[in-house]
């Protein structure tokens, strides 16, 4: 894929030099030269000195034939602004924007743009390591609304089913691995010790996740 990277901070630097070894065609923009130093010296990607929203600099970065473009400034303005430009005047097909403000976040995302709050995550993805310790979080959704977790079936769980473990629109069993194999289960299919149990739970349940646990 040909995708550009507005923002050279530690998050953009580290997102370009992700792509270009996963083998994508990438192109970071900053308005400081001296931010491409975070590339280092085996970034095999291309470097446009300029503003992220400026026409002129998308231009040379190659935004009419790009297929995804991430603004991740330090400014949650500049940041929804190239967003903005990038999908509206260039129609470019993937765009996303890295947002602090958490209700900013949720604002433009109610509006169609894709936003990553590392806030919410990170106050989220605390509160588990914190709190939760005994569920591995393997992954978060959004900008952290929903998790994906596991972990090993409780004594209190033996014997009961799928369903004493759902809580419709809040937690899901979305599969569970037993003995080496993973399946998809029914609401009544019942857990046996050792079972590996995966969810997806809002973090607005992990209370109540914990205490279906028991």
């Amino acid at each position: 894929m040909r995708l550009i990277i507005v923002g050279c901070g530690r998050m953009g630097g580290g997102l370009a030099r992700r792509l270009v070894e996963t083998g994508h065609e990438v192109t970071v923009v900053d308005k400081d030269p001296d931010a491409f130093s975070r590339l280092g010296s085996a970034f095999k990607g291309r470097t446009v000195v300029g503003i992220g929203f400026d026409g002129e600099a998308l231009e040379a970065a190659g935004v009419r034939r790009a297929d995804g473009l991430a603004a991740v400034t330090a400014s949650d303005d500049v940041n929804v602004v190239t967003a903005r430009v990038a999908r509206q005047i260039f129609h470019v097909p993937r765009v996303v924007a890295r947002v602090y403000d958490p209700h900013k976040a949720d604002i433009y995302r109610r509006l169609g743009l894709p936003t990553v709050s590392t806030t919410v995550w990170g106050i989220q993805r605390m509160a588990e390591l914190l709190c939760f310790s005994h569920l591995d979080a393997v992954a978060s959704l959004g900008s952290g609304e929903v998790d994906l977790v596991e972990t090993e079936t409780p004594p209190t769980l033996v014997g009961r089913t799928v369903a004493d473990l759902t809580l419709p629109g809040e937690v899901h069993v979305v599969a569970i691995t037993r003995r080496g194999h993973t399946f998809l289960p029914s609401l009544g299919a019942v857990f046996e010790a050792d079972d590996l149990i995966h969810l997806a739970v809002t973090n607005t349940a992990s209370n109540r996740l914990v205490k279906l646990l028991g």
